[in-house]
């Protein structure tokens, strides 16, 4: 089966059984989010990987009792910078100089233009930069699983201080942005599962500009 055969199989699924996703998928997805695209390299974000019953369970209370967030084998939990800070900045500047082995003068100099105005700006504009980051990395789990052969449910449904109170986010600075329940289809309880899906027509989505 193709990539796009993949993705056209691919659906947010309403009804997971509870069966466990080998760590072996898990990896391969959490790979695919670590080597997403972000603004200046800086991948402003963390994931939080929830396997605890209990857990999940308070977390459910805060997401509209949607049950994939319980019956889900891992719950990825995105949760972006509340603010970009020169520390933050510098650590993954020296990350890229100590893996590529040399600096680079435009390189540094990017890194001062940065450093110049980012830490300066609003924090809840900073937010608001670093929470867009997770979307893209949000996608790459998703199409990786959809390649994994594992069902996800994309969620934005929930109460982020209560997420972020019950994970302690804003002691690490961090506030939640998106969960994503990771596991396999109840297809005997799943409303969705064999609806047709639906997208626009290409003709509707695309512009061509030549």
């Amino acid at each position: 089966m193709g990539f796009i055969d993949k993705l056209n199989e691919r659906y947010a699924t309403k009804a997971m059984n509870g069966e466990v996703v080998p760590e072996e998928k898990i990896n391969n997805i959490l790979e695919a989010i670590r080597l997403a695209p972000t603004s200046s390299g800086l991948q402003p974000f963390e994931v939080f990987v929830v396997t605890n019953p209990e857990i999940k369970a308070e977390i459910r209370k805060i997401a509209w009792n949607q049950s994939p967030v319980t019956d889900c084998s891992h719950l990825f939990v995105f949760a972006a910078w509340d603010h970009y800070t020169a520390d933050r900045i510098n650590h993954m500047f020296d990350l890229t100089n100590k893996i590529r082995g040399f600096e680079n003068e435009g390189w540094e100099n990017y890194r001062k233009m940065l450093l110049s105005s980012y830490p300066q700006r609003d924090p809840e504009v900073s937010f608001q930069h670093a929470a867009r980051q997770t979307y893209i990395a949000f996608m790459a789990a998703i199409t990786q699983a959809a390649y994994e052969g594992v069902d996800c449910t994309p969620m934005e449904g929930f109460d982020p201080e209560s997420l972020d109170k019950i994970l302690g986010l804003r002691e690490k600075n961090l506030r939640s942005t998106l969960l994503l329940p990771m596991g396999y289809r109840a297809a005997d309880k799943d409303w969705l599962v064999n609806l047709v899906k639906v997208r626009k027509p290409m003709d509707e989505l695309v512009t061509t500009v030549s």
